[in-house]
């Protein structure tokens, strides 16, 4: 609450400040909320909601010597790295989605076929595409950008602005967990991909039983519908394991806001 008159008002304003400044950098790094098409001013206002509801539970002490210092500055960065490692981890989790999909858009023939990516705003194929947007809907359905902002407020009690700032085995564990983006993406492709792998195999096969066939004008049509139909029936399996991806997002954001 702002003290009566105006002695303290830039104080209060300040403190304000500092308390948006970690559910704004979460909020740049995280998926969905950090989307291009999303409105920086819906950003700053549900940074400064969830700053001022942390508030509640932790007092923020600005610097003796001003924000304009070195005790400021060293603030501002805990709560930027603090904010930056939990929207990254659940961006890690999200991410495996379109590395299953350049995978398997790679084997089937469509590493051509780009288009832009709202979420990230560079070009993705089309398969990335589309489980991109899968992802999306299981990170909604599950409830995940809630989980996130609740994760950023308990973060408060944990890491208080101006106390302990980051762990070390927080940053490593974030790290390892980046690790495994290209095994888990790899994992969600394996039902789709293994089978076009076999696909490319019977045609080249062909190819040395049947030189005169076009590899090209038989090959590419076959691989590009074994690949859609391929999509179809693993939808559901690789639905999981994009949900699987998400929730250890999640967890690893969890770990992060606990202090761990």
């Amino acid at each position: 609450m702002i003290a009566p008159g105006f002695a303290n008002v830039e104080v209060q304003l300040w403190i304000w400040l500092i308390a948006m400044i970690r559910p704004g950098a979460a909020f740049i790094a995280a998926p969905i909320f950090g989307a291009p098409s999303v409105p920086l001013q819906l950003r700053l206002i549900l940074s400064l909601a969830l700053g001022m509801a942390a508030l509640n539970s932790v007092t923020i002490q600005l610097p003796p010597e001003g924000v304009a210092s070195f005790a400021g500055v060293m603030l501002v960065a805990g709560e930027v790295l603090a904010g930056l490692a939990m929207g990254f981890a659940v961006q890690i989790g999200y991410a495996a989605a379109l590395v299953a999909g350049e995978a398997i858009g790679n084997t089937m023939g469509l590493n051509f076929a780009a288009m832009v990516d709202p979420s990230s705003g560079q070009a993705t194929q089309a398969v990335g595409q589309f489980l991109s947007i899968l992802a999306t809907f299981l990170l909604l359905a599950m409830d995940g950008h809630l989980m996130l902002v609740s994760f950023i407020v308990q973060s408060y009690e944990a890491m208080p602005p101006g106390g302990a700032m980051l762990s070390n085995d927080a940053v490593w564990h974030l790290v390892e967990f980046g690790g495994a983006l290209l095994g888990a993406g790899l994992t969600i492709a394996l039902p789709v991909g293994f089978a076009l792998v076999l696909v490319q195999m019977v045609m080249g096969m062909l190819s040395r039983t049947a030189p005169a066939l076009n590899l090209f004008a038989v090959g590419m049509p076959v691989a590009l519908m074994a690949g859609l139909i391929l999509l179809a029936i693993a939808a559901p399996i690789m639905g999981e394991g994009i949900s699987i991806a998400l929730r250890s997002g999640l967890e690893q954001a969890q770990s992060i806001s606990e202090g761990r």
